[in-house]
């Protein structure tokens, strides 16, 4: 395997286990536990920002006259979609967060 499919078979994993950590906090939400699910939201945010360094080491190499140019292929296409899904999956959580403790507070209110 080369360097650059290590690299990119990273952003996949981070993918992965970024959303791993969006669905746990889902499910953390839903039992009303909103800082076990803010903390499970800070984990995703942190391994989204790994495999976003690996991206943009990618990208940065890719823009280098000096460097060799990686052909595109479906194994980078790959990795980015599921990169890009895991950030929306994060954000929609975050979301889904606000609503629910909004609602939460309201009901307790009346």
């Amino acid at each position: 395997m080369t360097e650059l499919e290590q690299q990119i078979i990273g952003i996949i994993s981070a993918a992965g286990d970024s959303k791993g950590k969006a669905f746990e906090a889902l499910r953390k939400v839903k039992e009303s536990d909103y800082e076990g699910a803010r903390a499970l939201l800070e984990e995703s945010r942190k391994i989204d920002l790994e495999a976003h360094k690996i991206q943009t080491k990618l990208i940065q190499s890719e823009m280098d006259p000096e460097a060799e140019k990686p052909e595109l292929s479906l194994l980078m296409v790959h990795a980015q979609d599921h990169l890009m899904n895991a950030i929306i999956i994060k954000n929609l959580v975050v979301e889904l967060l606000h609503v629910y403790e909004y609602v939460d507070k309201t009901n307790h209110h009346d």
